[in-house]
């Protein structure tokens, strides 16, 4: 399954980015994975949190714009090789990474893959024994 990364889209200038965690803290938000892009007018925040409608609700209720956008999460071995590995899969799949980031978590590194056919490719991957880790599950790992 597939899980939601909520994605913010932040102005550019100190003190905003401390704004969103704080809203994302006072609403109970656990963040667990977090990727920050910027241009010299904005930025673009990718998370992974344990509750991806109450993480939207609260941002919007302060005027943040916020989305969520399906994404998929593997457990890599904390390994040397360990993505390669798997990258090999998406490679046999044909599937192209739009981008990606990692987090750690209790056993496992993860990592979090934006793909242009979510379904598609989890459907290819699994059929290759590589399954996915569901939204119920982020806050177990």
């Amino acid at each position: 399954m597939s899980v939601n990364q909520v994605s913010v889209f932040l102005e550019n200038k100190p003190g905003t980015l401390n704004k969103m965690t704080e809203v994302l803290a006072k609403g109970g938000i656990n963040i667990r994975a977090l990727s920050l892009a910027d241009t010299n007018d904005f930025g673009i925040v990718r998370m992974i949190v344990n509750d991806v409608y109450e993480a939207t609700s609260v941002l919007k209720e302060e005027n943040f714009v916020a989305s969520f956008t399906p994404v998929l999460i593997y457990a890599i071995s904390d390994e040397t090789g360990g993505l390669n590995n798997l990258l090999k899969f998406f490679t046999e799949a044909d599937v192209n990474i739009e981008y990606m980031y990692a987090f750690a978590g209790k056993k496992n590194a993860y990592m979090i893959f934006r793909v242009t056919d979510t379904k598609k490719a989890e459907a290819l991957l699994s059929g290759r024994g590589i399954k996915s880790l569901t939204q119920e599950q982020i806050a177990e790992v």
